[in-house]
């Protein structure tokens, strides 16, 4: 009995610790891009959080044995500013090399395609034609896609946005011809482009990001919970099943690790 007591005992304390790791305050605090429909989606009215994101937390705080709190963020610099400030526990985002001077990285946990949205008649018809001398592509200043393409493009010019155009603006900016595609993840455009014959979702990707977990940098006891955390995870079909309950295409579950 007495040594049943001790390793009980001892499951405790390592629990506990485990948890301390992972969520300091009791509670796990996970930050996302509140935008990004390939993580969450946020009802307007209830504020309820729905998607792989929602999710992969409820996922993690039931292991952790902690309650959980969701917080959409504005962006990725919002969700490293979280991290360093210690108002975040987690953050979800796609990773890149930038982001990760700032912060530390786990593997991927989602795969996300990013391809570009164009005109109707456009004579792009696959991701490599758009790198072309004279192509204006448009994309969201330091996200991703803008990040990817700057590093990799050799002949198209990046315009660089403020921020997330709405599809109306798109669609105007296209039309007026002041840029021949505008670069995001697959599933932001095909939604965009959903019922607008105008409008064409180039069928291949230039690029696959993986999106992860980022903690503040540094914190090697949280980064290695959280990696062991998700190679359990990935070995079920939890992510799998949340992107077909979500109505995601062209998103994948990463591989396990």
């Amino acid at each position: 009995m007495r040594y049943l007591f001790c390793i009980l005992l001892l499951t405790e304390v390592l629990n506990a610790q485990a948890t301390a790791t992972l969520a300091p305050t009791g509670t796990l605090r996970a930050a996302f891009l509140g935008d990004n429909p390939v993580l969450g989606r946020v009802d307007a009215k209830t504020v309820t959080v729905t998607g792989p994101v929602a999710d992969m937390v409820k996922e993690m705080a039931r292991r952790a044995g902690v309650p959980y709190t969701l917080i959409p963020a504005a962006g990725a610099k919002d969700i490293i500013d979280r991290l360093k400030a210690g108002s975040a526990d987690i953050g979800f985002m796609a990773y890149n090399a930038g982001r990760a001077q700032e912060v530390d990285f786990s593997p991927a946990w989602l795969l996300m395609p990013n391809t570009y949205i164009v005109r109707a008649d456009s004579p792009v018809q696959k991701a490599a034609d758009a790198d072309r001398a004279g192509v204006v592509i448009a994309a969201v200043k330091n996200d991703t896609q803008d990040v990817y393409l700057r590093a990799n493009l050799k002949k198209a010019t990046i315009r660089q946005l403020p921020a997330m155009p709405t599809v109306d603006e798109i669609a105007k900016m296209l039309a007026s011809g002041e840029v021949a595609a505008f670069a995001a993840n697959r599933q932001r455009l095909m939604e965009a482009g959903e019922g607008n014959s105008s409008l064409r979702v180039i069928p291949d990707s230039y690029f696959v990001a993986g999106q992860a977990v980022a903690v503040a940098k540094g914190d090697a006891a949280r980064i290695e919970f959280v990696n062991t955390m998700l190679r359990e995870i990935l070995a079920t079909d939890l992510v799998k099943a949340s992107i077909e309950r979500a109505g995601l295409k062209g998103v994948e579950a990463a591989p396990g690790q």
